[in-house]
């Protein structure tokens, strides 16, 4: 093997740059406080709806608010899902930026590994779904994207509880999975779950995002002139029957993350810091409130799970996700030689593919697309994203716990600070050590 190929079996899972680092620690951070208030949310909503004020949470979840005139006169859990989950797309398009120009998947030696991982993650729980429901004779196969999505705000909430101390550079693996789960999920969306298609009223979207762009080139700073482009990018896109949360992950994308000399930060990064709270402290747990009360007075559980879509979401997110993130890494690692860093092993990436089975948020998101508004098929699969969820959480943490002793060393290596300066000794010595 060459020098420059032993060079590359390094690159899996190492040590992060310190301004990448210092990124991937705030991101995280901001996640997994939303993703504490998103499970609350979704007990609550789930308490509410199947109490004696479940009538009222029903009401509310289809109050209408909104003008006629432009066709958004919508119900609140409608308002959530297009509305509220657009910013949490476009969130997620700013982290996609940032890690496809200057994090993990700006090199492709670093990229390969974790797009492999989250393609192999979404194309194995896709075909068992697929499988389950092509074969069964009651089975519904138009939900297959709905074991595809990683929920990262639900996962590092689990984290935090069993894996804080988790090797920087696993959790940034996790979050890159994630990143590239949404893209995953928008592009599904996009394509096989949007009807009705107006090109009228596309071409009108994407006229203001070209506004929004050459704005971004004049550099433009005013929020007078982004917010009404980007509201009426997203009512135009919402009237092409395109789902709305795309023209979120548009707009990120059209959003400079280069700074100019002199510049301090680019927009992306300051509208980042300014939205993000928002959408992790606000809209998920808003939009979890609406869509996770499930009525379950009347239901029947051992039927919900014996229904050829419930069993299709719980063996995809349980059983695929895993398989479909290990062999897509392995595969990965084996072709291009990489190798994992030091002190990580093959059961660390089967516990991040654990996490990635959390499908929670987007996963509801697209059963509603999927299947009629309240029907027993959408709540079958609302039913089995919930029971999913949990069983990917607690085999996460098993696995996690497992490999705590070693996760706490590397932990304490990484975040030595012997000098007290705020940066890890890590970045400053060759090996972290005096």
């Amino acid at each position: 093997m060459t020098t420059n190929e032993q060079r590359q079996s390094a690159d899996v899972f190492e040590q992060l740059p310190l301004t990448e680092r210092v990124w991937v620690l705030r991101q995280l951070r901001d996640e997994t406080v939303g993703g504490g208030l998103l499970i609350m949310a979704a007990l609550i909503a789930l308490i509410l709806a199947n109490s004696p004020w479940g009538d009222a949470y029903q009401e509310l979840s289809d109050f209408t608010i909104g003008p006629e005139a432009l066709n958004l006169n919508l119900s609140l859990d409608k308002w959530a899902a297009d509305g509220l989950l657009a910013v949490f797309f476009f969130v997620a398009g700013l982290e996609l930026k940032h890690e496809l120009v200057k994090g993990s998947l700006s090199k492709l030696s670093q990229a390969a590994v974790p797009v492999a991982a989250a393609l192999g993650g979404m194309i194995v729980p896709a075909a068992i779904y697929a499988a389950v429901n092509l074969s069964a004779t009651d089975g519904d196969p138009g939900g297959w994207g709905i074991p595809m999505a990683t929920d990262i705000a639900f996962a590092l909430a689990v984290l935090a509880v069993a894996g804080r101390r988790l090797p920087v550079a696993l959790r940034a693996f996790l979050l890159t999975l994630a990143v590239v789960d949404d893209l995953g999920a928008i592009t599904v969306i996009a394509i096989f779950y949007s009807d009705k298609f107006e090109p009228l009223a596309f071409a009108a979207s994407l006229l203001c995002m070209l506004g929004y762009w050459l704005a971004q080139r004049a550099r433009i700073t005013s929020p007078l002139v982004y917010l009404p482009l980007a509201f009426l990018a997203w009512a135009f896109m919402h009237e092409a029957g395109v789902h709305a949360t795309v023209a979120g992950v548009a707009l990120a994308m059209l959003t400079r993350i280069k700074e100019d000399p002199g510049e301090h930060e680019a927009p992306a990064e300051r509208v980042q810091h300014i939205v993000h709270p928002i959408s992790a402290g606000f809209c998920i747990p808003v939009f979890a409130f609406f869509a996770a009360g499930i009525d379950l007075r009347g239901q029947s559980l051992t039927t919900a799970f014996e229904y050829p879509v419930a069993i299709g979401v719980i063996l995809g997110l349980v059983v695929g996700k895993p398989i479909g993130v290990l062999l897509g890494a392995w595969f990965t690692a084996r072709f291009t030689r990489a190798s994992l860093a030091k002190g990580l092993s093959w059961l660390d990436i089967t516990a991040v593919g654990m996490l990635a089975g959390i499908g929670f948020t987007v996963s509801l998101l697209i059963a509603e697309l999927a299947f009629d508004d309240g029907s027993e098929t959408q709540e079958y699969a609302k039913i089995a994203i919930f029971a999913a969820s949990v069983i990917s959480a607690f085999f996460a943490i098993i696995a996690l716990r497992i490999r705590a002793r070693s996760y706490r060393q590397m932990y304490d290596v990484d975040e030595r600070d012997d000098d007290q300066d705020g940066i890890p000794d890590i970045y400053q010595t060759e090996r972290g050590l005096p």
